[in-house]
């Protein structure tokens, strides 16, 4: 015998509010372009960025500064 699982209710807090702003997202999109055609450079070095991940990062950070909504960085 199938035992059928109880559904769990879909308007739980933690599914339905956003973690970053569309406004952020944007942030992100625009900083992920400038690295692709190679004009992203990270902080003190000026090295250009190479990395995804970091270009993601950076797009986060000045969605931050320009007060958007962005959860606190870990750590």
């Amino acid at each position: 015998m199938a035992t059928s699982k109880p559904k769990k209710n879909s308007t739980s807090k933690a599914e339905s509010s956003r973690k970053y702003s569309p406004a952020a997202g944007k942030s992100v999109e625009t900083e992920m372009r400038a690295m692709k055609q190679g004009k992203l450079k990270s902080g003190r070095s000026g090295k250009k960025v190479t990395s995804r991940k970091q270009a993601i990062a950076i797009g986060l950070s000045e969605a931050r500064k320009a007060g958007m909504k962005v959860p606190a960085q870990k750590g």
